[in-house]
């Protein structure tokens, strides 16, 4: 291979780097809006392999960066596998990207080839399909891992994200990508027609619309009240527990007695809601019974609701021992008597970290994981309902001062997930009716230690609130505890003493939950899911089938050419 073709495969590389700071922390936004270009400029006349082959190397660039806090996991031999195993299976989806789309880029001077300005905005258009398309795939695939799409880059740029309550974020993945597309036409005609002055104009005038219409509506949004006059008083514990104290059984009582500390001391302060993250307790609170007094006690003591993160057990259906035992990851709804009134079962599972896949077939996948049990995924959504009351502290004001007016005794209905169930977007509305006032997660990001997963996992979720019009609150073990509003707006982001979103410590937040009038009118995302990404899809396939048919067409004609038939 020549010099003159490593220096695409370096660019390519160097293109994928800028993709992956599109993210959290660096989250420079602005590359995001460049890189498409950037991939189709390296590899647009190329021949398929190569494109693919460049590609590949640019996503895998992209994927090694902005998933390199998987190396922070605190177990032998497992991280640097993991890491560049789902490296290596996300970088397929840009290398089939570029091979579709570089190949039909319309280059000037071939014969056969239009390239007026409606073949090369189809071409564009087609582009930012096929880009929305292979995400939906990669959102399901092998159970899915949707993390790091393009429109969650976004996440600030509140006016645009807006349409994802009509779109969900794939709306954002295709604008972003088509505006992307269009500047490479634009900067090709450019070269083309050097004396012209104007001769990018067209290229970005009907992107440049639309994107001028999306900042205008999603402006008039943001004006627009999302908020109703119910507020709902949550307390956030984030315990900051090492995940290496999480698996050492040793540390269970002192780590469980530092949980209801921290919790004690939250509550001096009135509140309607106390939540606690995945992981926080290391005994199953419905199975152990100094955990469930410890907790219900809790409860009692404050007449507070508790929302929290527990492992649990069941019998298999037909089971009688031990060995018929399933586990769960779930989350458990407590009153303030100390009931437990409902529990989630999370319904879907990490995959290496929850459950190792065809490990029956396969036992050495075992060694990829510092798992030692898996869990068995839930099978519905659960909503928690609860009732806000007036706390104790309230029923007796201080002297010195009025007392505060109680807010509304009203139902509040929660759709609780569990850990990055909430990068999911077709899963969480599944959670979310046209009753449900508030989304809760409860996470444990603990495994990466204080890294940037914890950034991008909130930046991803943020567009679930804006997907189905409800707050979200999440709950961390180490960060990052916050709530969004239902406009996709970040109200409030714990932080420590020290300033840090990683240590322990706990908020009170109060929570503006939608008027019950309005519940019932959902988003349009909410109502119809994924309709933009499955329409990407299908225009995709029609695009490659259509190819296809061509080839075969073209070949047929060749060999049926009177050349071809005289040589016969």
């Amino acid at each position: 291979m020549g010099v003159k073709r490593w220096w695409r495969y370096g660019a390519a590389a160097l293109a994928g780097v800028g993709w992956a700071l599109s993210f959290p922390k660096a989250s420079l936004a602005g590359l995001a809006w460049l890189v498409p270009a950037a991939m189709v400029a390296i590899a647009a006349g190329r021949r398929a392999g190569e494109a693919f082959r460049l590609g590949y190397v640019a996503g895998l660039a992209q994927q090694l960066v902005g998933l390199s806090w998987l190396l922070n996991i605190p177990a032998q031999g497992y991280p640097i596998l993991g890491w560049i195993a789902l490296s290596a299976f996300l970088a397929l989806f840009p290398a089939v990207w570029l091979r579709l789309t570089a190949v039909t880029c319309k280059e000037p001077g071939r014969p056969g080839r239009s390239d007026g300005w409606p073949g090369r905005t189809l071409w564009a258009l087609s582009g930012a399909a096929a880009w929305v398309a292979l995400e939906m795939v990669q959102a399901r695939a092998l159970g899915g891992f949707p993390w790091n799409l393009l429109g969650a880059s976004q996440y600030a740029l509140l006016p645009l994200i807006q349409m994802a309550a009509v779109t969900g974020v794939y709306g954002v993945s295709f604008v972003v990508a088509w505006t992307s597309l269009a500047l490479f036409c634009a900067g090709r005609e450019t070269l083309r027609r050097p004396t012209e002055r104007y001769a990018w104009l067209g290229e970005l005038l009907l992107p440049g619309l639309v994107i001028g219409a999306l900042f205008a509506i999603g402006w008039q949004r943001l004006q627009s009240a999302a908020d109703g006059g119910r507020e709902l008083r949550v307390t956030v514990v984030q315990p900051s527990i090492p995940q290496t104290l999480i698996w050492d059984a040793r540390e269970n009582r002192n780590r469980f007695g530092q949980l209801i500390e921290l919790s004690q001391r939250a509550l001096a302060e009135p509140t309607d809601l106390l939540v606690w993250p995945e992981a926080a307790v290391p005994e199953m609170v419905r199975h152990d019974p100094d955990t469930r007094r410890a907790v219900t006690d809790l409860a009692r003591a404050r007449g507070v609701w508790i929302i929290l993160g527990s492992d649990d057990a069941a019998l298999r259906p037909g089971g009688r021992s031990e060995a018929d035992v399933e586990y769960y990851n779930a989350g458990f709804l407590i009153n303030p008597e100390g009931n437990l009134v409902a529990s989630y079962r999370k319904n879907h599972l990490v995959m290496f970290g929850e459950f190792v896949p065809l490990a029956r077939w396969w036992p050495m996948l075992r060694r990829l994981t510092p798992i030692s049990g898996e869990f068995t995924p839930g099978t519905k959504a659960v909503p928690f309902s609860l009732e806000r009351r007036p706390s104790r502290a309230e029923s007796l004001p201080p002297a010195t001062a009025a007392p505060e007016p109680p807010g509304p005794a009203a139902r509040v209905t929660a759709a609780t997930v569990i850990c990055f169930e909430d990068v999911f977007p077709h899963l969480v509305r599944r959670h979310v009716t046209a009753d449900t006032d508030l989304l809760v997660n409860l996470t444990n990001d603990g495994w990466f230690g204080q890294s940037a997963a914890q950034w991008q996992h909130a930046a991803s979720a943020a567009f679930r609130a804006l997907e189905n019009g409800v707050p979200l609150l999440r709950c961390c073990n180490n960060g990052l505890t916050c709530w969004v509003d239902a406009r996709g707006r970040w109200r409030a982001v714990f932080r420590d003493a020290e300033g840090s979103e990683y240590g322990p410590g706990w908020a009170t937040w109060r929570i503006a939950l939608p008027e019950p009038a309005r519940r019932s009118a959902t988003t349009f995302y909410n109502r119809h899911g994924d309709w933009l990404g499955w329409a990407c899809v299908v225009a995709t396939l029609a695009r490659v089938a259509s190819r296809v048919v061509l080839r075969r067409r073209q070949k047929l004609e060749r060999r049926n050419s009177p050349a071809q038939v005289s040589a016969a």
